[in-house]
């Protein structure tokens, strides 16, 4: 027979498996992760933006170039 699986988790450093919590705990936990996923996500969506609007400040500068 196969010994159970245990899902450890680490926070703050220190150990603990995910079978063994509450469900309040581990729906807890399951926001932290999406979170973080949104957080991840959200940086990402950020530093596309910043590069684009650096890539339009450009395009404009050069547009106002031109013009003089």
């Amino acid at each position: 027979m196969g010994k159970d699986k245990k899902t450890p988790i680490t926070i703050n450093n220190v150990e603990y498996d995910y079978d063994d919590m509450t469900k309040e705990q581990q729906s807890l936990f399951n926001h932290c992760v999406d979170l973080d996923r949104k957080i991840n996500s959200a940086q990402f969506n950020l530093e596309q933006m910043l590069v684009g609007k650096n890539a339009f400040i450009e395009m404009l500068e050069t547009a106002l170039k031109k013009d003089n």
